[in-house]
């Protein structure tokens, strides 16, 4: 029997799941300990295998990891100092940014601080032109005073950025072999290893969120893979990315920034895994965890990729108040609020809530660990909606005075009582997530209307019934294994790597040697990089495509090519595909206007995972477990709990009902019912 075993860590939970070859999971859930991630980490680790009662040495198939590692080091500020390098002139780049105002007419609007300081940036006299031609090179006596700098200024890392060096990289290269020689203990990286691409704050800004992170990821995968090999894991890990794929932790470690989104980039997987296995070509993925909730569209079963997105913002749901990363990522929106985010009044005396929250520590008030503020997690508690006593299946008692102490100060300022209150909070969270969901599918000019709910996370299925009436879902699925459905994503993801590379050019005049010499560095450095996570050359599978624009235009549109263009140089075909996904956003196609390319791309992919979930046959319905009295939709209302796991296949529930699990709960409103399918999903519908 083969086993492999995947572990996500989220804000407030650790999910980890065991598989064996015949699709049985062994799963657990405990929390995230900030301290040190790889304790809570090997705490789940060792509960799942005893669960299962096997040995570390038994889990022979892959060992798959997302983590929150990078973005607690960005958002915490807890990186080792850092330095940037510039060419000669352009010290400011991070500070001036793009002179974009995400409030135009706010005069305090406020930035995050730029990772790099201005006493660490130096910068060098050296010059690329944007065609690639080298104009000046650095001399090597300006070499040699960096290096004294740097040496002086007690920098760990260092992110060289060099103007149009993603159309020549040969300044940086020669400055880091020198840097690397000098100072071998300084962690290094070059813009145009990071983001080759045009616009140069963006670029600059990535380089640097990856040179910040590094001394803080490379160790702690280092420690990573000793460690579990010291435990008896045959295989070293494989990391999750941010654009949905899985690569060694060497390439991942030099890599951080693409390691931002793992652990919501899983969870997108996981849904498009479903989506092939019940046949369903259009859906909504909505992820709520204890921190907050993500919302994906999953388009012809495969989800959308953006290549821009930003961390560390000022105003969490504000474009343009965070640090820009230019790499590929699945495109998802954070919406409203988790299971920790904290209820407050604000200078109107409304209702808020989040975007604070509670996290692990000291988490939620009835979590008893020190949280006075009411969150959505108390609001469920105190709605009938959770049971205290079954919390994590009774091995995390709830504080429910803890948790009516807290509301019952909310509520005086409210002047309402604790139940209108948490109802208040329920509702506020649903409607903050729905109005968030239509404007994320409106901007990519989808039609969310009709679409099924993929509901997961620890809390998505208390809240899936309401935000899908809101946004007139079809149904809400609720998958087997939800609340640890990100960390299931990671063991159906292929191994897979995105690279990309600017190189301005129009589409009827494109120098197709030059396309075929970068195409095939990036097809070279994607090879290399899979054969490290154990990708044969004969397994890997290419996809092209480009960032394009009609000439004149600022902002690019993704487009995904039918075949390699390097073998037929299709300019129409590569035409007509922009034209249609132009069209599908704006409505029109200026066609009188050239198109030109502005950034290529290659996505790489391993062989698919082989894995399908068993179906189950139909059995005896299972009777309901008891009943409680639920305030959630209408005062002491009797309401029947079902255990999920004596639900038959093809049993049809009324509600209202509440489903229980170890690890979450599904609430069925009035109106509601819902079936059992043969995968052991929960559909459920409005009537």
């Amino acid at each position: 029997m083969t086993y492999s075993l995947a572990v996500d860590i989220g804000g407030t939970f650790t999910d980890i799941v065991l598989r064996n070859d015949a699709g049985a999971l062994t799963v657990d859930k405990t929390l995230t300990t900030h301290h040190d991630l790889l304790e809570g980490f090997f705490h789940g680790v060792h509960s799942v295998l005893s669960k299962a009662a096997i040995d570390a040495n038994n889990v022979d198939g892959v060992v798959v990891h997302a983590t929150t590692v990078v973005t607690n080091a960005l958002i915490e500020r807890k990186g080792q100092p850092t330095a940037m390098v510039t060419t000669e002139g352009f010290r400011d780049v991070l500070f001036i940014r793009n002179e974009h105002r995400y409030e135009m007419y706010d005069p305090q609007i406020e930035f995050p601080e730029p990772l790099v300081p201005q006493e660490l940036t130096f910068s060098i006299a050296e010059r690329t032109l944007a065609d690639g031609q080298i104009l000046a090179k650095p001399a090597e006596k300006d070499i040699a005073s960096l290096v004294s700098q740097l040496k002086a200024s007690g920098a760990k890392a260092v992110a060289i950025c060099f103007l149009n060096s993603f159309a020549n990289p040969e300044n940086e290269r020669q400055v880091a072999a020198a840097l690397r020689q000098a100072l071998p203990d300084l962690f290094i990286c070059t813009s145009s290893d990071v983001a080759p691409q045009i616009r140069e704050y963006p670029r600059a800004s990535t380089t640097t969120v990856n040179a910040y992170t590094m001394p803080i990821s490379q160790p702690y995968l280092k420690r990573l893979s000793e460690r579990l090999e010291t435990e008896g894991f045959a295989n070293t890990p494989l990391i999750m990315l941010s654009s949905g794929g899985v690569v060694g932790a060497e390439t991942a470690g030099r890599n951080p920034v693409r390691m931002i989104e793992s652990g919501p980039a899983a969870g997108a997987l996981a849904a498009c895994h479903y989506a092939e296995l019940l046949k369903i070509d259009r859906l909504m993925s909505f992820d709520m965890g204890g921190t907050t909730a993500k919302a994906c569209l999953i388009e012809n079963r495969v989800p959308l990729v953006t290549g821009l997105f930003e961390v560390d913002r000022r105003y969490r749901f504000k474009d343009g108040s965070g640090l820009p990363v230019t790499v590929p990522s699945i495109d998802m929106i954070e919406i409203g609020a988790g299971g920790g985010s904290i209820a407050h009044v604000d200078d109107l005396g409304l209702l808020k809530v989040g975007p604070e929250s509670a996290g692990s520590m000291p988490g939620p008030a009835c979590y008893g660990r020190g949280g006075t503020n009411p969150t959505v997690t108390d609001a469920d508690l105190m709605l009938g909606l959770i049971d205290a006593d079954n919390f994590l299946g009774g091995d995390m008692k709830l504080d429910s005075p803890a948790m009516r102490k807290a509301f019952d100060r909310l509520a005086g300022e409210l002047k309402l009582s604790p139940v209108e209150a948490a109802r208040g909070i329920y509702r506020v969270v649903t409607e903050a997530m729905a109005s968030a969901a239509r404007a994320h599918a409106t901007d990519r000019g989808i039609d969310y209307r009709g679409l099924p709910l993929f509901a997961f996370g620890g809390a998505g299925p208390l809240h899936a019934c309401g935000v899908a009436a809101l946004l007139q879902s079809a149904s809400v699925i609720v998958p087997p294994q939800s609340s640890v459905l990100s960390a299931f994503g990671t063991l159906v993801t292929p191994v897979r790597l995105d690279l990309v590379r600017s190189d301005l050019g129009r589409l009827n005049d494109l120098d197709w040697k030059r396309v075929n010499h970068i195409l095939g560095e990036l097809t070279k450095e994607a090879t290399e990089a899979l054969a490290e996570a154990g990708c044969t050359p004969q397994d890997v599978r290419f996809e092209f495509g480009a960032d394009m624009r009609y000439v004149g235009q600022q902002h690019e549109v993704p487009v995904t090519f039918e075949a390699d263009p390097r073998s037929n140089h299709d300019i129409s075909g590569i035409a007509n595909r922009f034209e249609t996904a132009y069209r599908t956003l704006y409505g029109v196609t200026p066609s009188h206007v050239g198109i030109e390319i502005v950034t290529w791309r290659v996505t790489a992919r391993g062989p698919l995972v082989p894995f399908k979930a068993p179906a189950n046959a139909a059995g005896k319905a299972a009777a309901p477990k008891r009943h409680r009295t639920v305030h959630a939709w209408e005062d002491n209302q009797q309401v029947a709990v079902y255990a999920r796991a004596d639900l038959a296949v093809g049993q049809k529930i009324e509600g209202p009902a509440i489903i229980e699990e170890r690890e979450t709960t599904t609430a069925l409103p009035p109106g509601w019912s819902a079936v059992i399918d043969s995968y052991g999903c929960i559909v459920a519908t409005k009537g």
